[in-house]
């Protein structure tokens, strides 16, 4: 099968021919038929992310497809049945082996491409908001990043949960996307030199949902409501906020820690309770997800580099059976 690998982080990777893998207990292996590109997995190729499989391993953090071989012990899942899985590693290629526990079965009506790039961006955005932030109808939610993979899922979730939502992108294209999720208003980043001041206008925040870091972080600090909380998801700007605990004291503000794929070791089942209901929120047609880039597998340098220039908006997924 096709595989696209990683054999020294920094390094080369690319796609080749590897064996097919047979699953062992407690394990499926999954025909796949799509896989979610993720800022992570620009992290993970340079060894920058907080998990570091050793190379050589095969890129892809999120995967859909149709159960081909359950491994022995394993139950409740049959050759056929369409999963998504929250793999870690393993997605980019035509078949992979995961663990049982980790397939979510799909709603009928949901495409392979659609659920690959759901779980890590919905799951992420969903447990941020309703169960770290308890984040309340009538509150003002801030959004940076607001057109990415997370960003844009935060604008659709905090607007159905009842939240007055501030998006913060870069230019008009950006923008007009997280308006049609939901966003309330807009900030474009690359003509508001001062967020801060934007943020004041609007009245402030009550919770931050920040993908970005760097001096957006900062700026949305402070421009946060006594007793905000902020919810630091990821660092897209490449610098990691140093927070003067003396604003924390003095505005009773809360700094909030997230990584979704942490709870798969501590609390799977808040996971699963949280991406049940995400999948019903989405067969009642409450949420809509949006994929701008579908590339084959031989295209993944290409669409990895979407991410890296970010050129995409929400997701970019990798299709086993895509078009060249």
């Amino acid at each position: 099968m096709r595989a696209y690998r990683v054999h020294a982080f920094g390094g080369a990777a690319g796609l080749e021919t590897v064996d097919r893998p047979d699953p062992g207990p407690g394990e499926v292996r999954l025909r796949i038929a799509a896989c979610g590109l993720n800022f992570a997995d620009l992290l993970m190729l340079k060894g920058e992310y907080q998990e570091r499989p050793e190379p050589p391993f095969t890129l892809g953090m999120e995967v859909a497809g149709t159960v081909e071989a359950p491994g022995p012990g394993v139950q409740g899942l049959a050759p056929g049945d369409r999963v998504a899985v929250f793999a870690g590693q393993g997605g980019l290629a035509e078949w992979g082996v995961f663990p049982a526990d980790r397939c979510v079965l799909l709603p009928p009506d949901m495409p392979f491409e659609t659920a690959a790039a759901f779980m890590i961006a919905y799951g992420t955005s969903h447990l941020a908001l309703q169960h770290r932030a308890r984040l309340q109808p009538g509150e003002t939610l801030l959004v940076t990043g607001a057109a990415g993979g997370v960003g844009l899922t935060a604008v659709e979730i905090g607007h159905a949960m009842g939240a007055r939502v501030i998006a913060v992108a870069r230019g008009a294209d950006k923008l007009a996307v997280a308006r049609a999720a939901g966003a309330d208003h807009l900030i474009d980043s690359d003509t508001t030199p001062d967020l801060r001041a934007a943020l004041k206008a609007l009245g402030g925040v009550d919770v931050v949902y920040d993908a970005v870091g760097g001096e957006t972080f900062m700026a949305a600090l402070r421009a946060t409501r006594p007793e905000g909380r902020l919810i630091p998801v990821g660092f897209a700007g490449g610098g990691v906020p140093q927070i003067p605990a003396n604003l924390l004291l003095v505005k009773n503000l809360t700094v909030i820690g997230l990584y979704w794929g942490g709870y798969m070791a501590f609390r799977p089942g808040l996971l699963r309770d949280s991406l049940a209901e995400l999948m019903a929120m989405y067969s009642a047609g409450r949420l809509h997800p949006h994929v701008s880039h579908v590339l084959p597998l031989e295209r993944t340098d290409e669409a990895l580099e979407l991410l890296r220039s970010r050129k995409s908006t929400g997701k970019v997924v990798v299709a086993m059976g895509a078009a060249p």
